[in-house]
């Protein structure tokens, strides 16, 4: 029989949980519905208990090691995962959970953005802005045309959830796991959906400062890890340019006169240079040894589906 769990990551949200806890129950009876408290110094733990979620508690702060815990912890067909704030209405899991049913994407995205819906509720330009920089730049990278980067509201196979090492400890989660399915190749699928603001006494953990600084780390870390090759030659470009324009009046000299004045100029051109190279290489070696650990990744994806196929077929015969 297929198992259905919905995953809550909550930290202080005892004005919102209750509800998110039963509207899920309504949409989903059969759903088990966790609630992980990430050290709430309110009351979400106890109210989400009463309002019927099974609670558990991840001491390590942040939402990634939230979600780290929760993947490793919990054995299921069918995960759903959702904000504890009340963003994202319940009614729309029947559609996001649809492709995963069917086999037809391994992790289903919430989209926000396509229906103008968080636009229009959400009015901090600078998020915004970070969004758009942070999903065009992924779609640059992986030449791909995703519309919703940083929603909360996703579902996921166990393929997926199983075999995702999350390595984010707080909020660049979501890029985080986007950035994996892309990579590895997992199927991708967006659902719109209507993304709603938080009721009146509950606040937002996001940061505008702090997280827009997050956000420009994610995508230099992201063209670093993902890109390698195309990073590193970047940088070495950028500096053989550099010294090319300060070793140019050096070269100048010398053909006319058959002497060099400016020596620092030409230690200076030629260190520069000699980075650039340098730089380059390591662009080259880390490209194969991405390709490589990304040859191992399929492989050891290939023998967990065997391995879920044999375990499957004994279920089958007990």
């Amino acid at each position: 029989m297929e198992k259905v769990v919905v995953l809550i990551p909550c930290y202080n949200e005892e004005i919102t949980i209750e509800k998110v806890v039963r509207d899920f129950k309504r949409e989903l009876p059969e759903a088990e519905i966790y609630v992980y408290d990430n050290n709430s110094k309110d009351k979400t733990a106890e109210i989400a208990r009463k309002a019927g979620a099974i609670v558990r508690t991840e001491n390590r702060q942040g939402k990634g090691n939230v979600v780290r815990a929760m993947f490793r912890e919990i054995d299921a067909d069918i995960y759903v995962m959702v904000d504890g704030d009340d963003t994202y209405p319940a009614e729309f899991v029947h559609e996001l959970i649809k492709p995963v049913r069917n086999n037809e994407a391994d992790m289903v995205i919430g989209d926000r953005l396509s229906n103008g819906t968080y636009q229009k509720e959400i009015k901090r330009n600078f998020h915004e802005f970070g969004n758009n920089l942070v999903r065009g730049s992924i779609n640059l990278l992986f030449s791909n045309k995703l519309k919703d980067i940083m929603t909360g509201y996703r579902v996921f196979n166990k393929l997926f959830v199983k075999n995702m090492p999350v390595m984010s400890p707080k909020f660049e989660l979501e890029t985080e796991m986007t950035l994996f399915a892309l990579d590895k190749k997992f199927r991708i699928k967006e659902i719109p959906i209507v993304f709603r603001e938080r009721p009146d006494g509950s606040e937002s953990k996001i940061n505008t400062v702090s997280d827009g600084i997050k956000v420009i780390k994610t995508i230099i870390k992201m063209f670093k890890d993902y890109q390698p090759f195309k990073f590193f030659s970047i940088i070495a470009m950028i500096l053989l340019v550099i010294g090319i324009i300060i070793g140019i009046p050096v070269l100048i000299e010398y053909f006319n006169t058959y002497y060099i004045t400016k020596v620092p100029s030409a230690i200076l051109a030629t260190g520069i240079i000699t980075l650039a190279v340098i730089i380059a290489q390591c662009g080259i070696i880390l490209h194969t040894i991405a390709k490589q650990h990304k040859e191992v990744y399929e492989l050891n994806l290939l023998r967990y589906k065997q391995m879920e196929e044999i375990q499957e077929n004994k279920n089958s015969k007990g």
